[in-house]
This record gives C-alpha cells, sequence and structure tokens, in this order.
C-alpha cells in the first residue's frame, strides 16, 4: 500500500520570510560586500562626471563605441547609479537584519550561567581522570577559587562546577559587525549630505564661498547651498620651502586674510598641508600649488583686450608647466596662445628647454601663437590649460622673460601684441564638508577594536566533576575534568587545574 506524499505550498509569507533569511545570513553579506568593492573598481579607472567632466567628453571623443557602451551601464556616473546603489542598499540591510538579532539574543544571555556538566566527560576533549584523597567539597572549593582568579564565570552544579570565559569574544564579533553599520552610516551620510569643491585662486586674488565661485563642485542630493560657510578667502601670500640639494619640498605655507558674514573684521591665518581651515564640518585643504604668468594682450590699435594671470599646470617636479592663453575679444580673428613656463629655464642640446629648480629664479614663458577659432561658442566644455589647434594657424613661436613684449604678426599684418609682466603663484584650495565622518572615524575605531577582542579572546567551556570512589582500596575521590574549545590553549588551562589540585591534595 503506498501513500502519496503532499509537500505543502510555501506560500506568499512563507516566500518572503525564507527570501529574509537568505537576504539577512551572514554568507549573503560578505557576498555583498565583496561585490561593493569589485564593483567600485571601475570607479577609480573610468572618469566621472562630477568629478572630471573634461576627460568624460575626451572619452567620447577618443573611444566612442565603448563610451557608449560606458554611459549605458552608467559607469560616468558609478557612485550615483542605480544598480551600484541597489547593492550598497542591499548590504546596508543585510547587515542589520543579520547583526541586530544576533545582537539583541547575546544581549540577552551575557548574564547566562555556564551551562550544566554533561553527563560523559570522558566524550569531551582534553579528558582528564585521577583520585584524590580530599573531601569532595574541598576540591570543588579549590577549582572554584582557581577559576575565580582567572575571571571564569563559575556555576555550582549537583557534585560539580562548570566554569566558562571567553563570552567577550562574541561581543567583539557583534561589535564588529555593528561597526561596519556605522561606517556605512558614515559614508551614506556623508555621500547625501556632504559636498567637495575646488577652486583655483591667484595670489591677491579672492574666493566668495558661493556655488559660482567653484571651479568644480559635486554635492550630496540632501546638500544645501545654504550649508556652505559664509566666508571670503584672500590668498595674500604663498611660500614654498625647497631642499637646494634634491629640489623636493621641505615646507608649504599660505597666509589667508578670513572675512566671515555678519562680522565687521577679518582675520589672518596659515594654512599648511596638515592644516587644514575649518568651519563646523566644511574644511578647506591646501591641496596644490604652481604659477600663473601675468599676461597683457593688446590689439593692433594698442586697446588692451587681456590683462590677467593665468594658471598653468604643473608637469614635474621642478614646476615645469603647460597652459593656454585664449584671447577671444581680439578682433577680427580670435588668438590662441600654447605655452610653457618654466620657472628656472636652462637649456642644452639634447632636452632643450627645461626647469632645474621648482622656484621662479629664472622665469621664461615658452609661446606658440595660433589665430581661428576657439570654439567656446560650441558649448562643449573644455580645458582651459589646452587649445584644439586643428582648424587654427599658427603664426610663430616665441621665448619671453619678465618684462618682455612680442609682437604678433599674421598674413593680413600685425594682430597685437603681448607683454609677459611677471609671474605670481596659484593654490588650489579644495574645500569638503563630510558630517558622517565622524560615524565612519568611530566606526572604524570600533571596528578595529571588535577584531582585535575577537581574535584573541579565546571561549572555553570546562567542567570539574568529583565522584566517591565505591571500588578503589582506599576509598577516595575521583575527580573527572573536561573541557571545550576552538582555540589552542585549552590543554594548559586543564593542566594548570590539575596541577592547582595536586598541590593541594596533602598526599605524600
Amino acid at each position: 500500500m503506498s501513500y502519496e506524499i503532499k509537500t505543502p505550498e510555501l506560500g506568499t509569507i512563507g516566500l518572503l520570510r525564507w527570501l529574509w533569511r537568505q537576504l539577512t545570513s551572514m554568507r549573503t553579506a560578505l557576498i555583498l560586500l565583496l561585490l561593493l568593492g569589485v564593483a567600485s573598481i571601475p570607479g577609480s579607472i573610468i572618469p566621472q562626471r562630477n568629478q572630471d567632466p573634461t576627460r568624460v567628453q575626451q572619452y567620447f571623443v577618443n573611444n566612442p563605441a565603448l563610451a557608449k557602451v560606458f554611459d549605458k551601464f552608467s559607469l560616468f556616473n558609478l557612485y550615483s547609479s542605480t544598480w551600484f546603489s541597489a547593492i550598497y542598499l542591499l548590504l546596508f540591510i543585510s547587515l542589520i537584519g543579520c547583526v541586530l538579532p544576533r545582537t539583541w539574543e547575546h544581549f540577552k544571555n551575557i548574564r547566562a550561567l555556564p551551562p550544566l556538566t554533561p553527563k560523559n566527560l570522558v566524550r569531551l576533549e582534553e579528558f582528564r581522570m585521577f583520585e584524590s584523597q580530599k573531601s569532595a567539597s574541598e576540591i570543588l572549593v579549590i577549582a572554584r577559587a582557581h577559576f575565580g582568579k582567572r575571571r571564569y564565570r563559575i556555576r555550582d552544579c549537583d557534585g560539580s562546577v562548570a566554569v566558562e570565559k571567553g563570552f567577550i569574544r562574541e561581543t567583539g564579533n557583534l561589535l564588529f559587525h555593528l561597526s561596519l553599520i556605522g561606517i556605512l552610516i558614515g559614508v551614506s551620510t556623508g555621500a547625501l549630505g556632504g559636498m567637495r569643491g575646488s577652486v583655483i585662486v591667484n595670489e591677491g586674488e579672492s574666493f566668495t564661498n558661493v556655488a559660482t565661485s567653484y571651479d568644480s563642485l559635486s554635492a550630496g542630493r540632501f546638500f544645501k547651498l545654504s550649508d556652505l560657510p559664509p566666508v571670503t578667502l584672500k590668498v595674500l601670500k604663498f611660500t614654498a620651502v625647497y631642499d637646494p640639494l634634491t629640489n623636493a619640498p621641505l615646507d608649504y605655507s599660505l597666509i589667508l586674510d578670513v572675512t566671515e558674514s555678519g562680522k565687521s573684521s577679518s582675520h589672518r591665518v596659515e594654512v599648511k598641508v596638515n592644516k587644514p581651515l575649518t568651519f563646523g564640518s566644511t574644511r578647506i585643504y591646501l591641496q596644490a600649488n604652481g604659477f600663473s604668468p601675468k599676461v597683457t594682450v593688446r590689439d593692433n590699435s594698442g586697446e588692451i583686450v587681456l590683462s590677467s594671470a593665468i594658471p598653468f599646470l604643473p608637469q614635474d617636479a621642478n614646476l615645469t608647466s603647460i597652459g593656454a592663453i585664449k584671447v577671444p575679444d581680439l578682433t577680427p580673428t580670435q588668438l590662441g596662445i600654447v605655452s610653457s613656463f618654466l620657472p628656472t629655464a636652462e637649456r642644452d642640446k639634447i632636452r632643450g628647454g627645461f626647469s632645474s629648480y621648482p622656484e621662479a629664479l629664472n622665469p621664461r614663458l615658452l609661446m606658440s601663437a595660433w589665430l581661428g577659432d576657439l570654439g567656446l561658442d560650441k558649448g562643449v566644455p573644455q580645458s582651459v590649460y589646452r587649445i584644439d589647434t586643428t582648424k587654427m594657424e599658427r603664426i610663430g613661436l616665441q621665448s619671453l622673460a619678465p618684462g618682455q613684449v612680442w609682437e604678433l604678426s599674421g598674413k593680413s599684418g600685425t594682430v597685437g601684441s603681448i607683454t609677459f609682466d611677471g609671474v605670481t603663484h596659484w593654490v588650489n584650495l579644495q574645500i569638503v564638508r563630510d558630517p558622517g565622518k565622524p560615524f565612519a572615524l568611530f566606526g572604524a575605531i570600533f571596528a578595529l577594536l571588535g577584531l582585535l577582542i575577537s581574535l584573541f579572546a579565546r571561549r572555553r567551556r570546562i567542567w570539574i566533576r568529583t565522584v566517591i570512589g565505591e571500588n578503589t582500596p582506599s576509598s577516595g575521590v575521583i575527580v573527572e575534568i573536561a573541557g571545550l574549545s576552538r582555540s589552542p590553549g585549552l590543554a594548559q588551562e586543564i593542566d594548570a587545574l590539575v596541577t592547582a589540585l595536586e598541590e593541594a591534595r596533602g598526599d605524600e
């Protein structure tokens, strides 16, 4: 006679409960953590729109087919993409669903007594048995005193003692995982409510902390412009000190004149590489520096069409720099000058012109002048340090020292002139607001603390039982000792107990 076994249907609630258990398992959390790390790799290789839109645009020019594929998968906006956010949120939910119930159970069991003595100690690890002439109560008193000095939790059983140590190991494990949640909260808080911007300011110029003054600005979804500290910074002086033997930088110092909104007077502060200027949760860092050649461009009638200090981009440790001088207001055609700046100019037959020292001891401005359309009216972002000369006409090359003038001539005659007036420093200020940094900092500290506790704390359970020996000639007390442990050292603990009991036997 056969019976048909019917498997009950899982149902919607059962399916949801099963999915929740799978999501909140530690295995799933580890897989999601690994997945998050792997998914972050393209963000360090592929340019991101919120950090360098010019490079992204250039990527579309150089690799149009590959750029379309990357853009389809949001690889140019990786950290704000839907799929990356989904991994992040699933990891967040998985950790919370996994750790919080375990933490609650651990909290309830934190004062629990050690388990009762098992019936068959001989089946456990490191089983020992010997006979003693001491009474059973004396043996158990000695055992309690021995383990009490070693900070074991002790439970008196019928004719036996149960001790336990290392419960803090689970505490450390849970502290580590709770701290990971704290780090995730800090990162998400900083990403949603923080901002990061940078601006290049020349010596003698000012920067007002408003959104339109930034060269680049990326902000979180919940960041408000009113969160920017109302402050104006004037760059008074930048000083760089170099080692004359190795040319290596020894110190950078920036003197700022700070004017806060609502205050009648300003004050001066010094900013260094590891000494930022702080306003609440906003910090202003000295990130980079370079040179800005001062030039004056005149048209063929002698009218000034450009007079400014143009920041150049350093290319090596001696601050050999490249830059572009764009003159869109020159008539009848626009002027672009592709330039290199040498702070301490030297020349040899092999290298040509180069800079031998990072200070402006013998400055030279090397220029290549081009006439034509600069492409500024096309609406396509372009680098301020480069000029697309594919549709322009070169009209000459020249090298200028401070104070020298270059008369520019084209096919139609004199175009104008450019004067190298001198050089000044520029500094790159990075303004960062990260309200989640304290969460991430303390999360990292407690995660390290929890990891150390879970690695070095050793959990052990040991039982000592006394049995009156009826079948022995001396009719002494038989002592049985055994334990459980997942880490080494249990044998040494039991040996120490046996030694303490033997020393207290009084047997001759």
